[in-house]
């Protein structure tokens, strides 16, 4: 059976007809047979030659493998002796630090469950994560205990000192104490399992209410797997963590996946980025994880950075968030051409990489998210009839893997319409995986501007876009258009004066929502509203003209560098 469905498969593009499924052309990744097996004790056990873990940039401070482990060890006997058992929630608010994988490791150790926030979410939006995930306890540091205020959880701190900012806190003891302990291997612990929860992490709700994505024991160790399996990892690698630690990226690469490799990681507390670049110069990091608006910062100050600082330790740079344009990934490597561009796609519903680029060939396949992470496979389905398409085909993407979510915390409607019965992750993406397996996001799919066709004042070559007979005239009824705002803001960005854009839908009577544009226009750029309609209107189709420019000093992002659409809109909107 095995032998007849992989002569079914294309071993160009990965797509099997038979199932209207594309399979991963990577190197299936090795899973553990033992059911019995938490992520912590899976990390641990992988045997390498790295000696130091973790630096802290700022101070220098540093913890071996061996004190790390101690640290585990010790964490995880003072939270069993607290009462913290399998299946009870733990609470982590802290910015990035050497001391956030030790209380990540140590909870999962256990059985227990580990949920991370934002540090700049507002005491509101935290307490609403309280109310919904219930932690029993919580681990912070005194700055940012206003945010736990009217909180009854008992609270560890991760520094030693004690502010004015504790209030009426129930503070129980510090990380530094536990780390103290002498580890206990006699504790009280349960078995675990890899379809245990491990960690329950809140996705960015971009469409709707944040809601708890449950990740499994057996989720992080594939995704561990797949990170070391990624790179060619020798002795003395060193990675700087610049990405939050709270997001799935940060916590799957730095707070667990790099940890089986040996490699160091060097810590920002905060991305700033002078601090970024001469952490860089000082601890010769060979691999620098960013955003994109990290690497477009690059190329844009490129012959300021190479006079004032020396990165000639970096040999790969690994962007995530979004897909790189040509005109980026060829500005950088003009800039650093000894540093080589990797991309990854994912999202937290798959714990992590979907989909990567692993080597600068790969990645000039321009706008590509890369091709499908080992053992992981692909559907694109069109999102109206729910038909699987073939290669080249637009579509929603779905993802199934050992990587793939157990679902929403708590939240049975949300997880069915994510989640189907055959373990399908409707990504709510939409994309098209090309003849060699590369996968093209396209755009979100709640972010499609809807645009109603037929409008007489439309230029004659219009009636050559539309899908039906539009003479008859029987009905006054429209063509529906849907445009992607990502496709027009590709274009806009091979503009030779525009450094950024985003496109959003704007509301109107006639049409329901055409295109609108934020630009961002490059230094010394007089470009005109008139100037960037009339380039975009050269190269598409009527419908998809953008019909109204506004000029700006930036496109408000998230950290992982996704345009704020939502933000956007608001302030197109709050003017009407």
């Amino acid at each position: 059976m095995a032998e007849n469905m992989s002569l079914a498969i294309d071993p160009r593009s990965g797509f099997c007809r038979s199932n209207s499924t594309f399979y991963s052309k990577r190197k299936p990744i090795p899973l553990p047979k033992n059911h019995s097996l938490d992520v912590t004790t899976f990390i641990s056990a992988r045997a390498h030659h790295g000696k130091v873990a973790f630096i802290d940039a700022a101070t220098g401070r540093h913890l071996t493998f061996s004190e790390l482990w101690r640290a585990v060890d010790s964490v995880a006997t003072c939270l069993s002796d607290m009462g913290i058992r399998k299946g009870h929630v733990v609470l982590l608010l802290s910015p990035n630090s050497i001391f956030f994988p030790i209380v990540c490791l140590s909870v999962m150790s256990l059985g227990a469950i580990i949920t991370t926030t934002n540090p700049l979410n507002t005491a509101n939006e935290i307490g609403k994560q309280v109310a919904d995930s219930k932690p029993v306890l919580a681990f912070t540091i005194p700055q940012l205990l206003p945010k736990l205020a009217g909180s009854t959880i008992p609270i560890v701190l991760l520094e030693d000192h004690l502010s004015s900012q504790a209030g009426e806190a129930k503070i129980v003891t510090t990380l530094h104490q536990m780390m103290k302990r002498e580890p206990s291997g006699s504790r009280v612990r349960d078995r675990v399992n890899q379809d245990d929860t491990a960690t329950l992490l809140y996705s960015s709700g971009t469409t709707g209410a944040s809601k708890g994505v449950v990740s499994s024991h057996r989720n992080l160790i594939a995704m561990v797997q797949t990170v070391i399996n990624r790179f060619s990892i020798e002795v003395g690698e060193k990675f700087i963590c610049t990405v939050p630690m709270f997001h799935i990226y940060g916590l799957v690469a730095f707070a667990t996946g790099l940890l089986a490799s040996g490699s160091t990681v060097i810590v920002l507390s905060k991305f700033e980025m002078h601090d970024m670049l001469s952490t860089i110069e000082k601890y010769r990091e060979t691999y620098l994880p960013l955003v994109p608006p990290i690497l477009v910062a690059m190329v844009n100050a490129a012959d300021q950075i190479r006079k004032k600082y020396d990165l000639s330790s970096l040999h790969s740079a690994l962007s995530g968030g979004a897909p790189l344009s040509k005109e980026v990934i060829e500005g950088f490597l003009e800039k650093y051409p000894n540093v080589k561009i990797l991309q990854g796609y994912g999202l937290t519903e798959s714990t992590g990489i979907g989909a990567s680029t692993d080597s600068l060939e790969e990645s000039r396949k321009y706008g590509t998210a890369g091709m499908l992470s080992p053992s992981m496979e692909a559907k694109v389905v069109d999102p109206d009839s729910g038909k699987a398409l073939n290669v080249n085909q637009t579509g929603e993407l779905r993802l199934r893997g050992p990587s793939v979510m157990k679902g929403y915390f708590s939240n049975p409607e949300a997880t069915t319409s994510t989640l189907d019965s055959d373990g399908w992750l409707r990504t709510g993406d939409l994309c098209y995986i090309d003849e060699d397996g590369f996968i093209f996001i396209v755009d979100r799919l709640k972010e499609l501007i809807k645009y109603k066709g037929y409008q007489v004042n439309d230029p004659p070559n219009w009636l050559a876009f539309c899908t039906r007979d539009i003479t008859n005239k029987q009905s006054e009824s429209f063509d529906l258009w849907q445009v992607p705002p990502a496709e027009l803001e590709a274009l806009l960005l091979s503009h030779p004066e525009i450094l950024d854009a985003a496109v959003i839908p704007f509301p109107d009577r006639e049409v329901g929502q055409f295109p609108m544009a934020y630009v961002v226009r490059k230094p010394g750029s007089n470009l005109s509203e008139t100037g960037v309609m009339d380039f975009v209107g050269r190269q598409v189709a009527p419908y998809k003209r953008i019909r109204k420019v506004a000029f700006v000093a930036s496109i408000p992002k998230n950290p992982s560098g996704k345009i704020l659409r939502k933000d956007l809109i608001k302030l197109a909107t709050s003017k009407l």
